[in-house]
């Protein structure tokens, strides 16, 4: 079977394009023996026997035209299969927190999408059978996003597992999704919708590894929310079969197949002798030698602001706002986003709150606003570039910070997403500060990074989002495997980018931070603490991580690894690197 072959293997399973040769050659394949290596993401270490996803419906094979007299009962089938899967999405995201909120909110607004459902009753008003216009629809969509590349590929995952969702909903099938193994178990699959990632039980997935994805993907992510030790981009990992004993280490990128039990006993008790360290970090942020550090979360709704302000993160570097707009038809009400940022400030009360205005657009369409069918969305209207459209819904987002803030005797920071020029930073900066409100920009575009001294004289601080940094700087998409090492965050060309705006901050006198998913690899936030970051924001389940990680080393070694880091020339030397200072 050719490489090409092998790379057009579908994502879900089913494997269409195969001969009766290509399907032997899969099944006798020797499994890996040894180590097989990714991109870590989610440092630890889990061991166990191998569990995979349970088998996606079967495709339904073509099938000839319905009776104009059945059609109406078609279109009724499929309209309440689509309510039914988007309801359960959307009360498991109301029962969620943080990114799993909001992959399951954008999901259950995929299976609402008017586009979609409306590209399947057309099919069905031409006679196809309900499952087969299901599916017809869902494939004409993916094969667009796939076009567009970018972020909007994320969502070729996420149609995929709605179809399945679909067409078991349609054949009263139970549900498709990740086994709950009874003993503890390590999952590993070509790749997971987030529905399913989500929904994990640390307790019983101890860790967890992918052929596919990258280090941004919203698999990592929401893995680094859950605890759960991930490795993504693994080569070779459709070969082992499940049952079969593996080790997998988030920490060095390494999925061991077949481990000595010594060896892996070892392995796993040194990480759970680290783990125990961290759980014991209380804060404040700062390194061996006193320098101070604040170490922050990344929150999403008031559920997760009260869960991270139980533990130790002295404040909210980034609350995502956009749980509030996500599967909406109408734009949330000023009194209605009040409500829902009061709770985040409660749970911090006196403490640092750093609010994201609305980050739409791309792969989080609103049906309200922002433009539709962009030939390149990743490049669109987005972000900022929303309001600079339609400043009201800026100004109503704002109004409803502004009444929070005064409701809580808060006074909330506020940044704005995409920013590219010192222009759109001063347009943002007027606004919030007729408010009160302390206004800053996210350093996502490189263009912000190379213009950092300018949108400073604007804004009282700058946040780097790394996720979108990486992937505009290096001009990949950041869920491809195939591109994973470009869009890994230990990218030198990224952490320039990174020193160069920590340099316009300290000479502005103002802070920079990061919020972005480089934050929470503990050994990456010391190399950003030496290029002279000032705050790190992380998932809530990272902060211990990475606090306790600066507490064992001194700003003097951090700037030394940062040295080291910006002089190699790809992410595994400057992993090394880094390593070899810091230890």
């Amino acid at each position: 079977m050719s490489r090409a072959r092998a790379r057009n293997l579908v994502v879900d399973g089913t494997r269409p394009d195969l001969t009766a040769e290509d399907d032997v050659t899969l099944q006798t394949r020797p499994a890996p023996q040894g180590v097989l290596t990714g991109t870590p993401v989610v440092p630890g270490v889990g061991t166990g026997p191998v569990v995979r996803p349970a088998p996606r419906p079967a495709l339904p094979a073509p099938a000839g035209d319905v009776p104009e007299a059945g059609r109406a009962a078609e279109r009724e089938r499929f309209t309440a299969a689509s309510a039914a899967v988007a309801d359960r999405l959307a009360a498991r995201a109301a029962g969620a927190t943080g990114a799993a909120a909001e992959v399951l909110a954008a999901t259950a607004g995929l299976a609402r999408d008017r586009g979609l459902l409306g590209a399947v009753e057309q099919a069905i008003a031409a006679g196809s059978p309900a499952p087969q216009a299901a599916v017809a629809a869902v494939e004409q969509f993916a094969a667009l996003f796939a076009q567009l590349g970018g972020v909007m590929a994320e969502r070729v995952t996420d149609l995929h597992d709605l179809r399945d969702r679909l067409l078991a909903e349609m054949a009263g099938e139970p549900e498709p999704g990740v086994p709950s193994p009874e003993e503890p178990s390590v999952l590993l699959a070509d790749d997971l919708a987030p529905a399913d990632t989500a929904g994990l039980d640390p307790t019983r997935v101890v860790a967890l590894a992918t052929r596919l994805g990258g280090p941004t993907s919203h698999t990592a992510i929401i893995a680094r929310q859950l605890g759960i030790p991930c490795v993504v981009a693994v080569p070779g990992l459709d070969a082992v079969a499940a049952g079969t004993r593996v080790l997998v280490d988030g920490g060095t990128g390494e999925v061991v197949v077949g481990p000595d039990p010594a060896a892996a006993a070892e392995r796993t008790e040194a990480a759970a002798a680290r783990r125990r360290a961290v759980e014991s970090w209380r804060g404040p942020g700062r390194t061996a030698d006193g320098h101070r550090v604040e170490v922050l979360a990344n929150v999403q709704d008031g559920a997760g602001a009260r869960a991270a302000a139980s533990g130790p993160a002295e404040g909210v570097g980034l609350f995502r706002t956009e749980l509030a707009f996500l599967d909406r038809e109408t734009e949330p009400t000023v009194e209605e986003q009040a409500q829902a940022y009061a709770g985040v400030l409660e749970a911090f009360a006196g403490r640092k709150v750093v609010l994201r205005t609305l980050d739409a657009g791309s792969d989080k369409p609103l049906a309200f606003a922002g433009a539709h069918d962009e030939p390149n969305p990743a490049l669109g209207v987005r972000g900022l570039r929303i309001a600079l459209d339609d400043p009201g819904i800026l100004d109503r987002q704002l109004d409803g910070v502004a009444l929070a803030a005064e409701r809580t005797g808060q006074r909330p920071w506020v940044m704005a997403p995409m920013v590219a020029t010192p222009a759109e930073a001063a347009f943002f900066a007027e606004r919030a500060r007729t408010r009160d409100l302390v206004p800053g920009v996210m350093v996502e575009v490189p263009a912000a990074a190379l213009r950092a001294e300018q949108l400073l004289r604007s804004v009282d601080f700058l946040s780097l989002g790394t996720n979108d940094l990486s992937q505009y700087t290096m001009a990949a998409d950041r869920l491809s495997a195939e591109l994973a090492t470009l869009t890994d965050p230990w990218q030198p060309a990224v952490l320039d980018l990174v020193a160069r705006t920590a340099a316009a901050g300290r000479a502005a006198g103002k802070p920079v931070g990061v919020c972005g998913e480089a934050a929470a690899d503990p050994l990456l936030g010391c190399v950003l603490v030496g290029l002279g970051v000032t705050s790190l924001s992380a998932a809530a389940a990272a902060v211990a991580g990475v606090g306790a990680r600066l507490a064992a080393v001194d700003r003097g070694a951090c700037e030394e690894a940062a040295r080291a880091v910006l002089a190699c020339e790809d992410p595994a030397s400057a992993r090394e690197a880094a390593r070899a200072v810091l230890g």
